[in-house]
């Protein structure tokens, strides 16, 4: 018999709404082992390690929170090698997979029949050692950067009130723009794909996913094995040039130009954070980032 594994986080805000709506209907599944994976207070890659590790051929994981849970899945899966179906459930922030992938009710995943669409993620590889896989965006830079202010514990307390936490966030990293965006380089000099970029770029975004922070439109690129669209800009230095990029992202779709891969270059090992939906990481003195599309892909359902 084939397993279904719930991945959830019983710490997240909406454990209430994956509890009701989620957890406690899991007994009317029928062809299914049931299986709970409780994503632990703990680093990004020890939950990833632990999932992978329980892992089997032919197991369905249904990630039920945020883009972090389903970061964790989608990450846990690819590493794992096994064949394994993914499904996403919308209860966290921006829900960007959730969105990209159209299920965003239980009924939307038990009513597919399980059936599944090849997924094509991004990679991410810093001085030649894989990072991260990005479902559906990464960046670079000061807008990488930003997320660290979410760790904040007041901050925090304040996002899981009510039901409009993604325009409460958005304020906030309004707030930390304008305080922080001239005080430092975010992006050291650097090349991609050899050709060197403005000195006061402070952005660098792929995007394979058709949503971006919730309220900016991709296109439908994870479903191509080997493009993407990414741009780099300078966004730190001039308010209206982020003005214009979210005008843009939100009316039509985020703005760039297609590539089957990018090469961040640094004229001097530099320190640089990186960020994949939600989850980021500060590296130092490192020479590369690399940014493609892996040979593998997910077994995603799609509604």
């Amino acid at each position: 018999m084939r397993r279904l594994l719930v991945v959830y986080n019983p710490n997240s805000s909406n454990y209430v709404r994956v509890k009701n709506e989620v957890l406690e209907r899991l007994p009317n599944i029928s062809g299914f082992m049931i299986g709970k994976f409780v994503i632990e207070k703990a680093p990004f890659e020890d939950n990833v390690k632990r999932l992978k590790k329980v892992l089997e051929d032919g197991d369905v994981v249904l990630s039920a929170g945020g883009d972090a849970t389903a970061a964790v899945s989608a990450n846990a899966i690819l590493e794992s090698g096994k064949d394994v179906t993914l499904s996403v459930l919308p209860y966290g922030n921006f829900n960007d997979l959730a969105r990209t992938l159209g299920t965003f009710k239980f009924e939307d995943v038990i009513n597919s029949g399980f059936k599944s669409t090849n997924f094509y993620p991004l990679d991410v590889i810093v001085d030649g050692k894989h990072w991260r896989y990005a479902c559906c965006y990464v960046t670079i830079g000061m807008t990488a950067e930003s997320v660290a202010l979410f760790d904040d514990k007041k901050i925090r307390k304040k996002l899981q009130k009510g039901h409009k936490s993604s325009w409460r966030s958005y304020i906030y990293l309004m707030k930390w723009y304008f305080k922080n965006r001239r005080k430092k380089t975010f992006i050291p000099e650097f090349k991609i794909n050899g050709e060197l970029q403005h000195k006061k770029t402070s952005d660098y975004a792929a995007v394979s996913g058709s949503s971006m922070c919730r309220v900016m439109k991709g296109g439908k690129d994870f479903l191509k094995p080997d493009v993407f669209r990414s741009y780099a800009d300078r966004l730190a230095t001039n308010f209206w040039r982020l003005t214009k990029l979210m005008t843009k992202s939100i009316l039509s779709r985020v703005p760039g130009k297609e590539t089957k891969g990018d090469i961040l270059e640094f004229i001097e090992p530099s320190t640089v954070s990186l960020q994949a939906e939600g989850e980021y990481k500060t590296f130092e003195n490192i020479k590369i980032i690399e940014v493609r599309k892996p040979k593998k892909c997910l077994k995603v359902i799609l509604n």
